[in-house]
């Protein structure tokens, strides 16, 4: 097989199971067309596996395989991997919306895989995974049987990789809209339009967090999208859950889960607004308040124009909370780790003027795992918060 050479001295991110090539690690390269899998040679000739390559991208090439094991196989091997973890860590009877494979997390960069039921959702970001798709279709459904399979890659990483957005129906019947099922509580699902591939899936554990704490308190949920935090703290006994959404079609699939799960119209109320411009209005006596924004840092450039906001989010959040009272604060952008995270919510508690305690720190779900070899697969990351 044809190989990309390393440099001297640029071997050791491979050899320590890293994914990514970046082009200044590169000394030779073949010919080859864009998203082709390439053989990766030490500068001596040593085998270090294989990976895809792309000129057009920063990260240039992405490896699927390490040592000797042939990329096909590789493949194979991380999807069954993948599946046999989740079905030791979900019970589908009790949560039937899961990640199945969380792109290097499971050896497979590029990939995202979710299910929602019976209902299979793709998102590719990358050519050389978009050439590998009709292996990972099929070997998903050998395994799973979904009545559909849906690519909703409409993501802004594909433009680097030279690809459109994509989404369409690859196999079975359309599926607008899925009926799902997480720790027993059911929520409609929008497939067609809407964010990540159709729920916040990384959220499982701090939804469960939520509905444990919100008993007897005010809870705002800001950033709501489709509702399910509303949802979890009213289950869990919160006197009213208000939601605040940019996007009206979210809100009003809020409200279709409100119906869902039998909670009274008049338990909480729905805002169509900017966030930032509703939490500067006069307060609404919340006394838990929950910010899930979608990520402000999308490059490594964008990391102080994010940490503005994101401290300008909490500032008001805290100046608006009523004492004592909770704040569930995140971040999913990958490029502000916890540290500096923590070092955004001390500074807007401090500008703020209020006693902010930390009670608990948070990640993404565990069907999102993190491969200690590929740290960036760690994006999600938050911290409950004690206000008085």
């Amino acid at each position: 097989m044809k190989a990309a050479v390393l440099k001297a001295g640029r071997d050791k991110a491979v050899r320590n199971r890293h994914h990514w090539i970046f082009s200044g690690a590169i000394r030779d390269l073949p010919d080859f067309e864009d998203g082709d899998i390439l053989a990766v040679r030490a500068i001596g000739g040593e085998l270090l596996g294989h990976g895809y390559f792309n000129r057009k991208s920063s990260i240039t090439g992405r490896m699927i395989a390490f040592g000797e094991e042939p990329p096909e196989a590789a493949v194979r091997r991380s999807v069954e991997r993948a599946l046999k973890l989740r079905a030791t860590l979900i019970d589908p009877a009790v949560t039937n919306a899961r990640r199945l494979i969380n792109s290097e997390g499971d050896g497979l960069p590029g990939l995202v895989a979710d299910m929602y039921a019976d209902v299979l959702v793709l998102q590719v970001a990358t050519l050389g995974m978009e050439k590998l798709k009709p292996l990972v279709m099929d070997l998903l459904s050998a395994a799973l049987k979904p009545r559909s399979v849906i690519e909703r890659s409409d993501l802004p990483a594909r433009k680097e990789e030279g690809l459109e957005p994509a989404e369409a129906l690859l196999a079975g019947e359309p599926a607008d809209r899925v009926r799902v099922l997480e720790a027993g509580i059911p929520y409609w699902v929008g497939l067609a339009k809407g964010q990540k591939t159709g729920f916040y899936l990384d959220q499982r554990e701090s939804r469960a967090l939520v509905r444990r704490f919100a008993a007897g308190r005010r809870v705002l949920n800001a950033f709501s999208y489709t509702g399910s935090f509303s949802v979890c703290a009213l289950l869990g006994g919160a006197l009213r859950a208000d939601s605040v959404d940019t996007s009206a079609a979210a809100l009003e699939l809020a409200q279709e889960n409100f119906e869902l799960n039998g909670l009274p119209a008049d338990s909480g109320l729905f805002f169509t607004a900017d966030v930032f411009e509703f939490l500067r209005e006069p307060a609404l006596d919340h006394d838990f308040v929950i910010l899930d924004p979608p990520a402000f840092a999308k490059r490594r450039t964008d990391v102080v124009a994010a940490c503005r906001g994101y401290k300008d989010i909490n500032r008001l959040a805290l100046q608006r909370l009523k004492a004592p009272g909770l704040l569930l604060t995140f971040s999913c952008s990958h490029f502000v780790d916890d540290v500096l995270f923590q070092q955004v919510v001390f500074q807007a508690a401090h500008e703020a003027g209020r006693r902010v305690r930390i009670l608990q720190k948070h990640r993404q779900a565990f069907d999102h795992p993190v491969n200690v070899y590929h740290p960036e697969t760690a994006y999600l990351k938050g911290f409950l918060l004690y206000v008085d």
